[in-house]
């Protein structure tokens, strides 16, 4: 043997002169699977709607949080995020996301944030919790707020 056929049966032993055939192909389906054309029940799926969470200016041993502009600053913060991202041009200007806004209830100041929140950016979510947490401060959902009391 010469060293190019000594080469050759090194090289590539599986190789050979049968030329195999490409199997035929068959689609799986045409235009529809062979199980027919399946269809979606209706289901009566409610979508939950974000949560609401007011982060009291009261700490739970009752003492009033300081400094007294903590809700602007908190809020102020988180004022980049908002629905579609970051506004600019000559419409811009400075405002609060309506995700974290800073409200006075019942003489407290609050932060009120949206869960829809933690969807656009969950940093900042767990930013503005684990503020509320640090300092000890109340987290209600609005809804457990007690109710003003009516006038007579």
């Amino acid at each position: 043997m010469d060293v190019s056929t000594q080469e050759r049966q090194l090289v590539a032993p599986q190789q050979s002169q049968v030329a195999i055939q490409p199997a035929a192909r068959h689609p799986l389906w045409t235009d529809q699977p062979p199980w027919g054309r399946l269809t979606a029940k209706p289901t009566s799926t409610t979508v939950a709607q974000p949560k609401k969470f007011l982060i009291q200016g009261v700490t739970r041993d009752g003492k009033t949080f300081r400094p007294s502009d903590w809700a602007e600053r908190l809020a102020g913060a988180m004022s980049s995020f908002r629905p579609g991202g970051k506004a600019g041009g000559i419409g811009a200007f400075i405002g609060y996301s309506p995700y974290c806004v800073p409200r006075v209830i019942d003489g407290v100041r609050s932060v009120l944030v949206d869960e829809a929140l933690r969807g656009i950016e969950p940093m900042a979510w767990d930013f503005v919790m684990n503020f509320a947490r640090d300092n000890d401060l109340v987290v209600v959902e609005p809804d457990a707020l007690p109710s003003p009391p009516s006038a007579s």
